[in-house]
């Protein structure tokens, strides 16, 4: 292994820590007791989700609670805003309007990280521990005032360690951020499991089953993230060896998942927002309504099933451009054995595209509902997140390429500098 991928390495790993110390300083004038054992209530809806994505983060309060996913959120929907608006599309297309897209990303995320930073605020006004203690030792404006900054500067350093992690370590940094904070709550899932075995809560059979199906289903996500159909396609190029005209094959990779982990996190968001919300409610109507949506319920469950699919369709036919592959195929004297340049090479993609994307879509809804199933088919006290495990993987595979990347770049500049 070369030395600059070790710095790159130790780079990505001492910008991690950072983050990691960051989740333990909170803010200031709170009652972080009070704010923990709300969050040990909240774990079953969005509050817990937004809580893992954290590592725990929201659960201390810190002045990361809002994690990354102010700047997630901005991205998304610049996203959909450049499929909408051709302008907008054509930006991001060009060098110096990249920078400005990037730009238009951050101010987006500033305004994102305020709004939801004084709506946490306001939202702990009226919380209160199991002695009546409140969770805001300070007057409410100055808190506020407070919580919205620190949370502002918190978020903004997250940006910051990401963009370093993308540019001097190694892997996706945002994506990077998202994975540590996940793993970081193993240990103590490991150690509760544990907890629950000696006390007798959880068979031990049960809990080896549970492994069993983890490690299958993680097996399974890595064959279905490598899986990809390739088109081939032929370059016609004169060559002058023996009169002969020879072709340069080569082919595109279509991912069977082209939508990745959005469509499981988007559902969830949807569908867990109006339940938490409506738990705080005492109107008898609108507690039905919340029973009605409880994430252990199966009509959550099967709502969760169809989003995941809508989700994935929907982002799937963003990110995947056929008109712009088809028109650089032209271009550059390339085209798809047996199917004519331009609109129908285009035709052809999205086909293949859409064919792809429905077997694509029905593993993304069989992961994020997995977990529900295995509550209710083996009666385990815990929750297994499949969303969660997806990321995770996802992450491991991209930072894994990555690195591989670097390796063979390596040796590459090795043997160059060998041959001269």
């Amino acid at each position: 292994m070369s030395k600059s991928l070790v710095n790159k390495i130790l780079i990505t790993l001492g910008f991690l820590f950072l983050y990691r110390v960051l989740a333990y300083v909170p803010v200031p004038g709170v009652n972080i007791d009070v704010v923990k054992d709300f969050f040990d209530s909240q774990a079953g809806n969005a509050l817990g989700m937004f809580n893992m994505f954290s590592g725990n983060a929201v659960k201390r309060l810190s002045i990361i609670s809002l994690g990354i996913m102010p700047y997630i959120t901005a991205s998304i929907i610049m996203e959909l805003l450049a499929a909408t608006f051709p302008a907008l599309g054509q930006l991001k297309k060009e060098r110096d309007g990249m920078t400005k897209y990037m730009q238009i990303i951050r101010y987006a995320t500033i305004v994102i990280t305020l709004i939801q930073a004084v709506g946490v605020s306001i939202g702990l006004q009226h919380l209160t521990g199991k002695a009546g203690e409140p969770a805001i030792m300070i007057d409410m404006p100055s808190f506020i005032t407070i919580a919205a900054i620190s949370m502002l500067a918190g978020t903004m350093i997250l940006m910051w360690i990401g963009e370093q992690i993308t540019q001097r370590g190694v892997g996706n940094g945002i994506s990077l951020i998202i994975f540590a904070g996940i793993v970081s709550g193993i240990p103590s899932a490991i150690a509760g499991t544990i907890n629950l075995v000696n006390t007798g809560e959880l068979n031990f059979l049960i809990l080896i089953a549970i492994v069993t199906i983890i490690l299958v289903t993680v097996g399974f996500i890595i064959y279905v993230e490598l899986a990809e159909r390739r088109i081939p396609v032929s370059y016609s190029r004169k060559v002058l060896m023996q009169n002969q005209k020879k072709r340069i094959m080569n082919y595109i990779p279509i991912k069977l998942n082209l939508s990745g982990v959005i469509p499981p996190i988007f559902a969830s968001a949807i569908l867990m927002f109006p339940s938490t919300i409506l738990q705080s409610s005492t109107n008898p109507i609108v507690q039905k309504i919340a029973d009605f949506l409880n994430p252990n319920g199966f009509i959550f469950n099967a709502l969760m099933f169809v989003l995941v699919i809508f989700f994935a369709y929907f982002y799937a036919s963003i990110v995947f451009n056929a008109k712009d592959i088809a028109d650089n195929l032209k271009r550059q004297g390339g085209f798809i054995p047996g199917v004519r340049p331009g609109e129908p090479t285009a035709a052809y993609l999205n086909e293949v595209a859409s064919r792809l994307t429905f077997w694509g879509a029905l593993y993304l809804a069989i992961i994020a509902t997995l977990p529900w199933v295995l509550v209710k088919a083996m009666g385990v006290p815990f929750y297994f997140g499949g969303t969660a495990v997806l990321i995770v993987v996802q992450v491991a595979l991209d930072t894994m390429r990555k690195i591989e990347a670097q390796i063979y770049m390596s040796k590459y500049q090795t043997l160059s500098t060998v041959g001269l």
